[in-house]
């Protein structure tokens, strides 16, 4: 019978995400100054974090028959990337309260549940592999990715939670440094709603989605505190 790796290597993945996570410089002045621009930053970093632990701590030669089984898979992204959503959701959430606060806006942030299809995903593609190094990019940019795409979930719920309270949201995207043309084609600022592809993104895009409460306001009525 063959033994159960996943506890063990949970914990040390685990353990070296921490180390790493606790060790980088750029993290507390990411949390110190918190903006849209510095939330993508942040994920960023979470996630090239873990894309890194996987380099250094999964490998073909650790793995049952060199392959990343779908049992094995399943659980340790189900875990770690678990960890990265919340990690990044909590930062996401301590910036909508301050911008809903210097809004004047009483509403609390939403947050969102996991994107369950995304690990999935990536869950299938891992599992369906029979050497793991043949599939091990997997868990490099599409990693950073999934991080990046927390904060842009939760703009995207919270824009669309303060349109049904009777705001107005405007949404604006812009590109950070050289880019692509289908990124500067779609950057600029747009009243909500918007089409969903305002937030897509490819692979390593640095593009910067932002929702300030304050831009999209409309007027209060004194009485109901509703917005219109």
């Amino acid at each position: 019978m063959t033994d159960d790796i996943v506890p063990k290597l949970l914990e040390d993945l685990k353990k070296e995400f921490l180390s790493k996570y606790k060790a980088n410089k750029k993290i507390p002045k990411l949390l110190e100054n918190k903006n849209h621009a510095n939330a993508y930053l942040y994920a960023q970093e979470v996630g090239d974090i873990l894309a890194e632990v996987f380099d250094s701590k999964l490998s073909a030669s650790i793995l049952p028959e060199g392959k990343m089984f779908f049992n094995i898979a399943e659980r340790i992204l189900n875990e770690t990337l678990g960890n990265n959503h919340k990690l990044v959701t909590e930062y996401a959430v301590e910036l909508q309260t301050a911008l809903n606060k210097e809004a004047g806006i009483g509403l609390k942030p939403k947050t969102n549940k996991i994107n369950q299809d995304r690990i999935d995903g990536l869950v299938n593609r891992l599992s369906t592999e029979d050497n793991f190094d043949e599939v091990k990019w997997i868990l490099k940019d599409p990693v950073a990715n999934f991080s990046r795409s927390v904060i842009d979930e939760f703009i995207m719920t919270n824009a669309d939670f303060h349109a049904k309270a009777g705001l107005k949201p405007k949404i604006t995207r812009y590109v950070i440094g050289k880019c692509c043309k289908w990124c500067e084609e779609i950057a600029g600022t747009y009243d909500y709603p918007v089409d969903r592809i305002i937030y897509a993104r490819h692979e390593n895009c640095d593009c910067v989605v932002e929702y300030h409460p304050k831009d999209g306001r409309g007027i209060q009525n004194s009485h109901t505190k509703g917005w219109r």
